[in-house]
Order: C-alpha cells, then sequence, then structure tokens
C-alpha cells in the first residue's frame, strides 16, 4: 500500500459521509412531509444504498486495492466509519440522547439503517467483480 491509498479511502469516507447527509436533509425536507417519516425511511435506504454505489463505482477503482478481501475489508471499514459518523452526528451535533440513537440501526424501528450498512459492506467488492471480468 502506497501514501496515496489511505488519502483515497479517507476521501471516499468524506464523500460518502457529505452525500448521506445531503441525502438525509433531503429525505426529511421533501419526501417525508409528502409520504410519511416510516415509509421515507424505507425509500431512504434503498436511494442511499444506490448512491453510494454510485460514488464508489467511481472512486474505489482509483485507490489502487488488488484483491476481493482488500474490497470488502474497504466495504467493511467504509460501514464501520458511516455508522460512527451517524452516531457523531445524532449524539453531537442533534444532541439525541444515547438511549435514542441505537433505534436508528433496528429495522424493528422502522428504521433501515443497518441494511444499508450491510449492503456497503460488499459494494466495494461488487464493483471489484464487475470490473475485473
Amino acid at each position: 500500500m502506497d501514501f496515496e491509498t489511505p488519502i483515497r479511502i479517507g476521501s471516499l469516507c468524506l464523500l460518502l459521509a457529505s452525500a448521506e447527509t445531503l441525502h438525509g436533509i433531503a429525505r426529511a425536507v421533501l419526501v417525508a412531509p409528502r409520504v410519511g417519516k416510516e415509509r421515507a425511511l424505507k425509500i431512504s435506504a434503498v436511494t442511499g444504498t444506490v448512491i453510494a454505489f454510485g460514488i464508489c463505482f467511481f472512486q474505489v477503482p482509483g485507490i489502487g486495492l488488488r484483491t476481493p478481501s482488500a474490497h470488502l475489508a474497504l466495504g467493511v471499514g467504509l460501514a464501520i466509519f458511516m455508522a460512527a459518523f451517524d452516531i457523531f452526528i445524532g449524539r453531537f451535533l442533534m444532541h439525541k440522547p444515547w438511549r435514542k440513537l441505537w433505534p436508528d440501526f433496528d429495522p424493528r424501528t422502522g428504521n433501515h439503517l443497518i441494511y444499508g450498512l450491510l449492503c456497503l459492506c460488499f459494494i466495494p467488492l461488487t464493483i471489484w467483480f464487475m470490473l475485473s471480468t
């Protein structure tokens, strides 16, 4: 791994976090008032995954990873970063108590964030398979 790889991965993390933040704002302002919060959360799990796939499709090949395991590790790292980012925003920017943060990750509460994070684990690997064949 060269010096640029961690910088490219960090840039990808920031790009994903920025896009998902804007996506969350758009969901709350534009979609939720029209279809309701619960339905908006379901829709945004799908659209957020599509956005993440699109960003990764253009960014992951430039990182220079060469093996499937490296791409899977990248995906898991991205999912961990995004989960931590979501917790950080909720806790320190929105001042939510801890007990109100955990339902964001529980599909029984109507939130499907965990499914998006699981998909994110496999997006770089999927892109690697798509582009290596």
